[in-house]
C-alpha cells in the first residue's frame, strides 16, 4: 500500500498522469444529498483536471446511459423506476454535473461520448425484477468497456499515442474487482487490451466518506487517516496500475 502526500491536486494528478496510460479509468462516488456545499469530485476533475489532458486526451467516455432505439415510454418509465433504489440518495446535481464535464471536455478538444442501451438491454433489465439493479451495473461495464476499448483501438491503429479517458462510478472502473463484482467492472479488459497501460483513478472527496462496510471493505481506508493531513492530497497506491486520489478538506 504505497501512500504519498501532495502540496495540490494538480501535482498529485500530475504524477498520475506521468504512468502515460492508454486508458485512464477515472471512477469516483458519488455526491449524497445533504452534502451540496461541498464541490464534487465531478466539478473538481472538470475545473481542475479537465484542462490538464487537453492535447493529452482523445475522448471521454462518461457514465451516462439512454436507449439507442424507440423501446417505448412504458418501458423506459419502468428502467427510470428501477434505477431509484440507487438514485435517489444521490445529490440531484449529479447528472447535470456529467453534462457539464462533457461540455467543457468538448470546449478542450477532448470529444466526450455517452452510452446507448439497446431495447433488447431495457428488456433484460425490466425481466430481472429484484436483480434489476445488478443487471444494470453488468450494463453500464460492458457498454464502458466496448466503447473505451474501440476507441483505444482506433487510437493505436492510426498512431495517435493520445489517451482515452472513462468516467462514472468508482465500481466500475476497478482492476481487481472484488470476488461476485467481476462482471461490474471493465478494468482487467481494458488491461489486458492495451497490454497493462490501464490505468484505475477514483476520486475521493473527504466528507463523503462514509461510516458503512462499503467504504470500511476499500483496501485503503484502514490507512487513511482524515484528520492527519487536512490540507495536503493523499495518494494511495493499493496494486499496480491502481490510484486513489483523496482531496484536501475542503475550507470552511
Amino acid at each position: 500500500m504505497g501512500c504519498l502526500l501532495y502540496d495540490t491536486p494538480e501535482a498529485a494528478f500530475a504524477a498520475i498522469l506521468a504512468e502515460n496510460p492508454l486508458v485512464l479509468g477515472i471512477g469516483e462516488s458519488h455526491a449524497q444529498k445533504g452534502k451540496e456545499g461541498i464541490p464534487t469530485a465531478t466539478r473538481r476533475f472538470t475545473e481542475t483536471f479537465l484542462p490538464m489532458v487537453a492535447g493529452k486526451a482523445s475522448d471521454i467516455v462518461l457514465e451516462i446511459w439512454v436507449s439507442e432505439g424507440k423501446c417505448g415510454k412504458e418501458k423506459e418509465a419502468a428502467v427510470a423506476e428501477l434505477q431509484k433504489p440507487v438514485t435517489q440518495s444521490q445529490a440531484k446535481t449529479n447528472q447535470n454535473e456529467f453534462v457539464t464535464l462533457g461540455d467543457a471536455a468538448y470546449a478542450l478538444g477532448v470529444k466526450p461520448h455517452i452510452l446507448r442501451a439497446s431495447c433488447a438491454d431495457y428488456d433484460a433489465i425490466v425481466k430481472a425484477g429484484p436483480d434489476s439493479i445488478l443487471v444494470m451495473l453488468e450494463m453500464i461495464a460492458r457498454l464502458m468497456d466496448e466503447k473505451a476499448k474501440a476507441l483505444a483501438a482506433r487510437n493505436a491503429n492510426a498512431g495517435a499515442g493520445k489517451m482515452v479517458l472513462t468516467y462514472g462510478g468508482a465500481i466500475h472502473n476497478d482492476i481487481t474487482p472484488r470476488p461476485g463484482r467481476e462482471k461490474w467492472t471493465f478494468g482487467p479488459d481494458l488491461s489486458a487490451a492495451t497490454a497493462e497501460r490501464y490505468v484505475e483513478l477514483d476520486l475521493v472527496v473527504p466528507e463523503f466518506i462514509q461510516d458503512n462496510d462499503a467504504w470500511k471493505a476499500l483496501p485503503w481506508m484502514p490507512h487513511f487517516q482524515r484528520d492527519a493531513h487536512p490540507t495536503k492530497t493523499t495518494v494511495f497506491r493499493p496494486a499496480k496500475g491502481s490510484f486513489v486520489l483523496i482531496f484536501p478538506r475542503t475550507a470552511e
